[in-house]
């Protein structure tokens, strides 16, 4: 039995290897076509290589659900079209127990995406955020397209890049009064943290009084805010890129700044289940493999793989934003793709001989 055991658990980790291998091939080519489109400044092909290198923590994590369900879709696909499940399960062996053996490698795979995601995918992006804003030259433009914004009370706060020890590029301070008119427009081209204080250096600052403007050019300059570096560094990233204790804490912030955290919210429950999205997936492609696709071509079972992980994938994109439209909390628009998925792998699961 540990035999078949092994036998089944190699051939599907196999299969999953190799799906993640033809995906990143792809995806690390395709991305480093998409990074030459945005070379200037000191940011040229070399760092664009170093950059797409950096983040492939954060491709290997976006596409470990995927790989676990294709490589088990494949995987098993290979053992039925050789008649080997056949003999497997008169041999005497179960289908539960064919599934627990299929379920091994997946249950690998969630924990190092839980490992990866916890730990190595919020620094090696960081990293590679702030390397990439730095060379294009966010320390000189006042304005980005890169870079992040906050509200602070009638302060909008912009930070063209982080570095991941805690030094700002690029800060832009807006201030409104309460008729939202703006009264001062603040650029420092770097910040430091020291003492428990912000200290912006090289600053200009542009007043607004009534009709005239007034320019002021400053060294240094101290900038009260509740803001933290370990919160910057938590801004700079994209919502699903980061931890699950980065997000909670983020969130809690932004709620007592009054301020809306549904986005984070909704990255923080689709990080804390997708294990559970992943291993659903993973029971799909088994039943697929014991019901509809049980004869099907390797070619047919990969077509309906695909089909299948975008509907799941898309439904989650859809149902994310309209939570926040129609104001459900965000959870459901997690749930409700993995409860229709487990629903249909049971449903044909059941219909098994």
């Amino acid at each position: 039995m540990r035999r078949i055991d092994r036998y089944i658990v190699s051939s599907v980790s196999g299969a999953i290897l190799m799906v993640m291998l033809v995906v990143l091939s792809l995806d690390l080519v395709f991305a480093f076509l998409a990074e030459i489109e945005d070379l200037k400044g000191d940011y040229e092909t070399p760092e664009a290589l170093l950059y797409v290198l950096t983040t492939l923590p954060r491709r290997i994590y976006d596409y470990l659900p995927l790989g676990a369900f294709m490589g088990c879709l494949i995987g098993l696909g290979m053992l039925a079209n050789n008649s080997e499940l056949v003999v497997v399960r008169a041999a005497g062996v179960s289908t539960g127990r064919i599934v627990l053996s299929a379920m091994k490698p997946a249950l690998l795979v969630v924990v190092a995406a839980m490992l990866m995601g916890e730990y190595v995918v919020p620094f090696t992006e960081k990293i590679a955020q702030s390397k990439k804003a730095v060379a294009q030259g966010a320390q000189l433009s006042f304005s980005s397209s890169a870079g992040l914004w906050h509200r602070e009370g009638n302060v909008f706060v912009h930070v063209n890049a982080v570095e991941p020890n805690g030094i700002l590029h690029g800060v832009s301070l807006q201030t409104y009064d309460g008729n939202r008119q703006i009264q001062k427009t603040v650029f420092a081209k770097r910040a430091i943290y020291q003492r428990q204080e912000w200290l912006l250096e090289d600053i200009r600052e542009t007043v607004f009084e009534g009709e005239s403007v007034r320019s002021v050019q400053k060294r240094v300059e101290i900038w009260n805010t509740s803001l933290s570096p370990s919160l910057l560094s938590i801004l700079v990233v994209k919502p699903d890129n980061l931890s699950v204790a980065g997000l909670y804490q983020y969130t809690r912030y932004l709620e007592a700044q009054n301020l809306n955290a549904a986005n984070y919210l909704m990255a923080f429950w689709k990080k804390v289940l997708q294990p559970v999205s992943t291993l659903v997936l993973v029971f799909v492609a088994i039943s697929f493999v014991f019901g509809p696709l049980r004869s099907a071509t390797v070619g047919y079972r990969i077509f309906c793989g695909l089909v299948v992980g975008l509907a799941f994938k898309y439904m989650q994109d859809l149902l994310g934003p309209a939570s926040l439209v129609f104001g459900y909390d965000p959870i459901y628009a997690t749930l409700v793709p993995i409860a229709i998925c487990a629903g249909g792998g049971f449903f044909l699961m059941r219909r098994v001989a």
